[in-house]
């Protein structure tokens, strides 16, 4: 256990070459993921009109988009959880802590699975008063709860796969976490269309066919992860023991994760106030938010996959007081988050009209989802600075640090601005820039709080260093 502690490449190999070689394949599976939540978008708005229901396609998206904030909120918890597992496993590491390292992993799996027991119960008891909060329209409503219980009802998948994932992220094993995330993937875009409209002697499901789909490729990723994780990661050991709860353990995991919880759980809040605001103006606005969501994700979920390197990498090197190698970590990461926001908000401006144009919407929805692509892209470099900085943040244990992020980009700002430019004669241009100017917002102040956290946590290490050698020396005289 020691020498393969000691031997991890997170804690070796050049600090560029890690990252990319981590952060790549954490990459390539998540923009995988936000691929085939468009895919089931894209085949969700071609289901055909019924006799005396036109656009039901429109209606479709509508009702994914209410259900989709309960979605986020069930991910929150998982890779929240994730996210703490994730930290402390890899500090825990580079500690060379093996007894905490297997606590750790199997205290992960057990709060995983409480986890999906409460949204079990709220799939069974609460989805019908949830969508019927957001639309009055009966086609919308029944869809809304239709999709929304299966994905509750069956999301230990995708709950238990968050938690494995960061088991493999954690170690550095990235490249089984991508297998599993891409082969989930995979199962979901090929099941789409013959559950949806019916093909292979199946029955044309609609909605429900789109609900079944995505929790039958989360479970294939889930059983994926659970092999890989069991026999390939040789650092962790495994056993019922450490299935038992520590309250130590837990506190710890939450002391990092329950920030990362809050800060995905306001992604939910936020796309739930959003979506109401939204609905005051128009429900092409709706509509139009809930599509270009799913389009941002594909370039947030790869910033979200940098940063998933980031964490580990600075943790583990934190944890073996490597300042330089901490320095290194933070100063990459943020970089190569940038340009993949950078990337991205270019691919944005010139590709907007042909992206959307694939949704087959309405004219006004269209039109409305080209202007909040090319208006909120603005903001995209600075949200890629949050998103690289949160993940020093919880890689250093300053939970509380990314938190104040979060509320700031997600609720504090964001909000209230598209509330009062809902009010406005122009609500339906204004609107959209509500998103920039939280994301500017939040990077003075994440900025802010790296400068403060730097000079507090990672300047000392030097000091700490020095102490060490002077004790060695004193030993020696």
């Amino acid at each position: 256990m020691n020498k393969e502690a000691t031997a991890n490449k997170m804690g070796t190999e050049a600090v560029p070459k890690v990252m990319l070689s981590m952060g790549i394949p954490i990459i390539l599976s998540m923009v995988l993921q936000a691929c085939y939540n468009i895919v089931d978008s894209m085949f969700v708005a071609r289901i055909p009109d019924t006799g005396n229901i036109t656009n039901m396609g429109e209606y479709a998206v509508n009702a994914l988009t209410l259900a989709f904030p309960v979605q986020m909120l069930i991910v929150a918890f998982g890779i929240g959880t994730g996210v703490g597992v994730n930290a402390l496993l890899a500090k825990s590491l580079g500690q060379r802590d093996e007894e905490k390292v297997a606590k750790t992993a199997g205290n992960g799996v057990t709060l995983a699975l409480i986890i999906y027991a409460v949204f079990l119960l709220f799939g069974l008891f609460g989805v019908k008063a949830y969508i019927g909060s957001q639309t009055k329209d009966e086609v919308i409503l029944e869809m809304g709860i239709s999709y929304l219980s299966i994905c509750c009802v069956v999301s230990f998948g995708i709950v238990l796969f968050s938690v494995y994932e960061k088991l493999l992220q954690s170690t550095g094993k990235t490249i089984y976490s991508t297998i599993a995330q891409i082969t989930g993937a995979v199962v979901n875009i090929v099941l789409d269309p013959i559950m949806i409209f019916g093909y292979f002697g199946l029955p044309a499901m609609g909605i429900r066919g789109a609900a079944y789909a995505t929790v039958i490729g989360q479970i294939a990723s889930m059983l994926i992860a659970m092999y890989f994780h069991y026999k390939k990661n040789t650092e962790v050991k495994s056993g019922r023991q450490y299935l038992k709860l520590d309250k130590d353990i837990v506190k710890e995991i939450y002391v990092i994760g329950l920030p990362a919880i809050i800060m995905q759980a306001l992604m939910s809040f936020m796309t739930y106030g959003v979506n109401l605001i939204f609905g005051t103006v128009s429900q092409a606005a709706v509509t139009a938010y809930g599509i270009f969501y799913k389009i941002q994700q594909f370039i947030f979920f790869a910033g979200f996959g940098l940063r998933d390197a980031i964490t580990p990498i600075v943790s583990f090197n934190f944890g073996m007081g490597d300042k330089k190698r901490v320095k290194q970590g933070i100063f990459y990461g943020i970089l190569y988050t940038e340009i993949i926001m950078l990337v991205g908000m270019i691919g944005l401006e010139v590709f907007a009209s042909p992206l959307i144009g694939l949704f087959a919407m309405s004219k006004e929805t269209e039109e409305l989802c080209v202007l909040a692509a090319r208006i909120i892209a603005t903001g995209f470099l600075f949200a890629g600075g949050n998103i690289a900085i949160q993940g020093v943040f919880q890689a250093l244990g300053c939970g509380l640090n990314s938190l104040i992020v979060s509320l700031l980009r997600l609720c504090i700002v964001v909000l209230p601005l598209a509330w009062l430019f809902a009010k406005l004669d122009n609500a339906a241009f204004m609107i959209w820039w509500a998103f920039p100017i939280a994301e500017f917002v939040a990077f003075v102040v994440a900025v802010v709080l790296m400068l403060q956290a730097d000079r507090k946590m990672i300047r000392p290490m030097k000091e700490e260093k020095r102490v060490e050698r002077f004790t060695k020396l004193a030993k020696v005289i």
